[in-house]
């Protein structure tokens, strides 16, 4: 892990907070670039935007990619709270991102390590670093505690 892991995270956790604030599965991520310069921060939108894309790690390729104007994020780190799925997967290698770093595992739709190895798999023209487990409990806490509530209401 590195030394900036836990900051970054929770930065990625506040995003999912206040996605959770609006309605919104609280899933949070945040881009850096190599000098450690935020890039963008984003949440969930997928209710609010009325779009199925529109999770935290493609909103944060979106922003970030506009405001660099360049759609490859070479020497980028993606935080992100849970494992992304196969299309922010696919997102993430398309972008061209260096290194990837998630806090819980996502056992039923994950595609980093769960289910699926879409980021450093050996077919691949651009494999990932990832690093996994970073404040995990606090992600899958969020996680727990909002569908919890939900189950609930």
């Amino acid at each position: 892990m590195f030394e900036y892991d836990e900051f970054w995270m929770r930065r990625a956790i506040d995003a999912a907070i206040e996605a959770e604030t609006l309605g919104e599965v609280p899933i949070g991520a945040c881009l850096i670039d190599a000098s450690g310069e935020l890039l963008a921060s984003a949440g969930n939108r997928t209710i609010i935007d009325s779009d199925p894309t529109a999770h935290a790690e493609v909103l944060v390729l979106r922003r970030a990619a506009g405001k660099i104007g360049n759609y490859r994020l070479t020497e980028t780190v993606l935080y992100t709270t849970i494992e992304p799925c196969a299309m922010c997967a696919g997102a993430l290698v398309n972008a061209r991102v260096k290194r990837l770093v998630f806090g819980a595992r996502d056992e039923r739709f994950g595609a980093v390590e769960s289910v699926f190895r879409l980021c450093d798999g050996s077919s691949l023209n651009h494999r990932i670093e990832i690093t996994s487990g970073v404040l995990a409990e606090d992600c899958r806490r969020l996680m727990r505690d909002f569908f919890r509530a939900r189950r609930n209401a």
